[in-house]
């Protein structure tokens, strides 16, 4: 579980941002308000980036404590922070929402109240959780030393079924939940991610849920696009760390194969990594799905029109009936294997919808995930 509060800082919560795109409307968001008892303090309006946190303005606060910030209104949710000093109060912003924030200081990350956001009062929730959380981390460090990891480990397991259950899995579409996926907790100097893909199958899934309803609500965006990384990283990473019994760093861009080692519909086993130097189509899908046969003749176009310059496709059934399956798949051409395991979860769960597509580069990374893959064709042409 260590690592270093620089390395999580970097790679923890700035994930959760991308950089401010301006908006060609002129539409903006505000947020407004006061802090109280802050005279002379400065106050920072922060945007938490994919680098790190960049200071978008500031203001002196006078007796009264007043402020009022804007910025373009971007096409998915975005994430800020009111600064003094240590203290801070996270915002989410959704579109050109006015947010009023009305705090006292010094203990204004706790004593805050805030108006004219649904998400950003689940936002305080939030972190006030994850405030007693730490508190009450520390002062089983303090009390039962002895007994502190599992004691520790005990309340993290409950933090998650609370969050998840309450929070993510009901609205995974909504900002907070996205804001709940990398919060953190500090044990000794260094920082650890709560919700950590990288050491936990159950948090990989916790992120799925999250990429998958925002491929539906925000295609194509980067934070969409770091979700379906960072979850099939994770996975990937979970099963080299059971192999090597060794930590894993999270990279949000880094993004090779998930391995799987499906049987075929003769019985052979096929690997995605054997396809190494071709242009992979990997395609989830359910044939007994309304519309299958459709879709299949497209793909048998794409394959016949493809193939001799280095397009392969990798089908994963995941249809109930395996003998059903096999009647579907024996005259098509391509590679057809068959889930019967739950292996494909780590690209599917939750599956919305079928099928579910990925494109794999010649040297076995996925440079496409669904929310990306606007034509399909054209995209095949471009990588080969």
């Amino acid at each position: 579980m260590k690592q270093k509060m620089g390395r999580i800082l970097a790679t923890g919560m700035a994930i959760i941002s991308m950089a401010i795109l301006a908006a060609c409307s002129g539409e903006q968001f505000h947020v407004t308000g006061s802090i109280a008892n802050a005279k002379d303090s400065v106050l920072y309006f922060e945007h938490n980036g994919l680098d790190g946190f960049s200071t978008v303005d500031s203001v002196k606060l006078d007796d009264k404590g007043a402020f009022s910030f804007s910025g373009d209104k971007v096409g998915n949710p975005e994430f800020y922070r009111l600064r003094i000093a240590g203290q801070i109060i996270n915002i989410g912003i959704d579109s050109t929402e006015t947010v009023d924030v009305k705090a006292s200081y010094p203990q204004m990350a706790t004593d805050y109240t805030v108006k004219g956001s649904y998400d950003n009062e689940k936002i305080k929730e939030l972190a006030l959780k994850q405030i007693r959380l730490q508190s009450q981390c520390q002062s089983v460090l303090a009390e039962r030393p002895e007994l502190a990891d599992s004691i520790i480990k005990t309340m993290l397991n409950d933090y998650k079924q609370d969050v998840t259950r309450n929070y993510i899995f009901k609205e995974p579409m909504r900002a907070y939940s996205y804001f709940a996926l990398f919060q953190y907790i500090v044990i000794g100097n260094e920082a650890h991610l709560i919700f950590d893909p990288s050491r936990e199958v159950a948090d990989n899934k916790v992120f799925g849920a999250v990429a998958t309803s925002w491929d539906t609500y925000y295609p194509g965006s980067e934070r969409t696009q770091n979700l379906h990384n960072i979850t099939i990283k994770g996975m990937k990473d979970e099963r080299i760390m059971k192999a090597q019994n060794q930590p894993v760093e999270i990279k949000a861009k880094e993004l090779g194969v998930v391995e799987l080692p499906l049987r075929d519909n003769r019985g052979i086993e096929r690997h995605l990594t054997d396809l190494k130097g071709k242009v992979v189509l990997l395609d989830f899908h359910v044939f007994a799905a309304k519309g299958s046969a459709e879709y299949i003749m497209q793909l048998r176009e794409l394959y016949n029109k493809y193939h001799e310059r280095g397009l392969e496709i990798y089908m994963v059934s995941l249809d109930d009936n395996a003998h059903f399956w096999k009647e579907q798949v024996a005259n098509l051409p391509w590679i057809n294997v068959y889930d019967d395991r739950g292996v494909s979860q780590v690209y599917t769960a939750p599956a919305q919808s079928f099928p579910i597509i990925y494109l794999i580069d010649r040297g076995n990374n996925i440079v496409k995930n669904p929310s990306q893959i606007k034509n399909l064709e054209q995209e095949i042409k471009n990588m080969l």
